[in-house]
């Protein structure tokens, strides 16, 4: 395998948008030709958009963009400006009367890393889109990444800055890649230095606590936690794939999840992976797809808290460890 641009998976594009002062933003990832969509929800604490109709009982099939945003549910009214933007490029569902754009998403809460009062809406969802385009993606904090925290178990004060990121293959001519927004209850696990790189503070908050070890100590507690936390992303392919697939590939790409971030998938999480194919490829071993993701998403997730810049108070990996 070899090493792509998350936009080099044809039809594909990325766009950001934010703002740093209130430490908030949203990403959109397009594909205006429309792709195969999946998703799949491990966490118990999601906000979403357009995810049911993505079940294979259901006749819809195409999306045509996915959604990533901060301001927690209040974000998803980022959703709008997604919608007004295709519309404008005759992009969606055509109902005779006019086109419906299908734009699916979910949301990160990051309300206590910057102002609680300002979230992404509609003229930060169409301005992700006008910026949308096929080179290299920024990683760290921007787009839904800009108010990311991770290791949140001791409370924000405790807590690390996470990010987006993104990494992606090619063999032969499939394409897989994974666009991640690291926010989660949980450590940040890198398997290329056999170390966890950012999660939970100790008191010191000069050194990582462990959220594990700190859950395993403390396991009468039943502190709410639920508002805090959640990883989302996209898996994106050049794969033909049909309904099932794309639903078992976001399924299977939470592998990737759970290597990365220790624990994942927490009542007080709400996990989300999409899926986009978009159909050039024929003919493909779905396993091989299904380990591509998985891998891109543990590596993308790595990546988006390596390249955090700090914000709103949290530490980054390289603040406190530098380049480990």
């Amino acid at each position: 395998m070899e090493e792509i641009n998350f936009t080099d998976i044809g039809g594909i594009e990325v766009g950001h948008a934010q703002d740093f002062d209130a430490a908030t933003g949203c990403t959109v990832v397009l594909c205006k030709k429309g792709a195969m969509g999946g998703v799949d929800v491990r966490g118990s604490s999601p906000s979403t958009r357009e995810t049911d109709g993505l079940n294979p009982v259901n006749v819809r099939d195409h999306v045509h963009a996915v959604l990533l945003t901060g301001g927690s549910a209040y974000g998803l009214d980022a959703a709008a400006g997604v919608m007004q933007y295709l519309e404008e490029q005759d992009v969606g569902r055509d109902v005779e009367v006019a086109k419906v754009p299908i734009v699916c998403g979910a949301v990160i809460f990051d309300l206590k890393c910057g102002a609680s009062n300002i979230r992404p809406d509609k003229e930060m969802g169409y301005a992700a889109c006008q910026s949308a385009g096929t080179g290299p993606v920024a990683l760290g904090s921007v787009g839904a990444g800009t108010g990311a925290t991770v290791g949140k178990l001791k409370g924000p004060e405790y807590a690390m800055k996470g990010g987006i990121g993104t990494c992606s293959y090619q063999l032969g001519e499939l394409k897989v890649g994974a666009l991640i927004v690291v926010n989660a209850l949980g450590d940040i696990y890198d398997a290329g230095t056999h170390r966890i790189i950012a999660g939970a503070l100790c008191d010191d908050k000069k050194h990582l606590a462990g959220t594990e070890h700190l859950m395993l100590g403390e396991y009468g507690c039943v502190t709410d936690l639920y508002a805090s936390n959640t990883v989302i992303g996209v898996v994106a392919t050049n794969a033909k794939l049909t309904k099932d697939e794309a639903n078992k590939l976001a399924s299977i790409a939470h592998d990737g999840l759970a290597r990365a971030v220790r624990p994942a998938h927490t009542t007080f999480d709400g996990d989300t992976l999409f899926t986009m194919a978009t159909g050039e490829v024929d003919e493909i071993n779905f396993n091989v797809v299904s380990l591509m993701a998985a891998r891109a998403v543990e590596t993308a997730i790595v990546r988006g808290v390596r390249a955090a810049e700090p914000l709103g108070g949290a530490p980054t990996c390289r603040d406190l460890f530098g380049d480990i």
